[in-house]
């Protein structure tokens, strides 16, 4: 299939590999040179824009960091849209605002283009193996359509939850219990480093009963290790978490958690931790109490 792929950061790079290692043609674009001639070295087609993009693919991916971005990259000069052609199909696999997935699907409509969105978790180890877990908004004749062909070429699981919008409302309730699992590690085995108890074996003693997660697997070795290289860095974070604070006013969804979550990230940002992993959610707590777990 001819895909084309505008968004080559640390998560869309890999992707944008695992697509060519599986057949695909692929047209990239990313305003960073750098990552097209990366993807170009693995067998891209470069672009000079997602226009240009557009123009040589029946299928195109955004993956880009947050409404604005893509709201520019699909509808503006340029963009997208004015390289498509009816029955283009877009899937936009950022993690966005739900509404503004629908202000992207109703102008790819009125251009007769299909629209998917599509956002994922996993982080980019995950992007790298391809196993990412898909969430798809959007018409389910057309997720099933390329599910198999396209989505499962990225990821280990792609799951339909409904209309336009509820990929991005879904990855949402996941960036919450994210946070949430990722602070209580930090204040879990910040307190069993306080006690005088060894975090290293509270780990291992927990970790395959009922507390156990895949949060805290990928997570607390990092912690362990005071190595807080980006995966997931707390400035997409936040600004997921911004989104999910947004939706639950529009909604009227109590988020007292995310509330909390947003300021200890936002300490974390204004001491020069933006660009860490989210993991480094441990570093708030040894702020706190002196002390680090690693």
């Amino acid at each position: 299939m001819k895909i084309g792929f505008v968004g080559l950061g640390i998560m869309g790079r890999p992707m944008a590999k695992n697509l060519l290692k599986a057949g695909n043609s692929l047209t990239v674009f990313d305003i960073i040179k750098t990552n097209v001639d990366e993807l170009a070295a693995s067998g891209g087609v470069p672009a000079a824009s997602g226009k240009e993009v557009a123009q040589a693919s029946e299928l195109v991916i955004t993956m880009l960091p947050n409404s604005p971005h893509v709201l520019e990259a699909v509808a503006g000069t340029g963009g997208i849209l004015e390289g498509a052609k009816p029955g283009m199909i877009l899937i936009d696999m950022s993690s966005i605002a739900p509404a503004a997935s629908q202000e992207v699907a109703k102008a790819c409509r009125e251009k007769g283009v299909k629209f998917l969105d599509a956002p994922v978790s996993g982080g980019e180890p995950k992007a790298i193996d391809g196993t990412l877990a898909i969430m798809v908004g959007g018409d389910r004749t057309l997720f099933e359509e390329v599910k198999d062909s396209v989505l499962l070429k990225m990821g280990a699981t792609a799951v339909y939850c409904g209309d336009t919008g509820a990929g991005n409302t879904t990855k949402l309730a996941n960036q919450i219990i994210v946070a949430c699992n990722i602070a209580a590690c930090a204040e879990a085995f910040t307190l069993a480093k306080k006690a005088g108890v060894d975090p290293s074996l509270v780990f291992e003693a927990i970790k395959g009963g009922l507390a156990g997660s895949t949060v805290m697997n990928a997570k607390l070795p990092m912690m362990l290790e005071g190595s807080f290289a980006p995966g997931f860095k707390v400035d997409l974070h936040i600004k997921d978490l911004a989104n999910v604070l947004d939706t639950g006013h529009e909604t009227g969804s109590p988020l007292p958690l995310t509330a909390t979550l947003m300021e200890m990230m936002q300490w974390l940002h204004a001491n020069g931790h933006g660009q860490d992993d989210h993991s480094s959610l441990a570093n708030y707590y040894a702020n706190l109490s002196g002390s680090s777990i690693g």
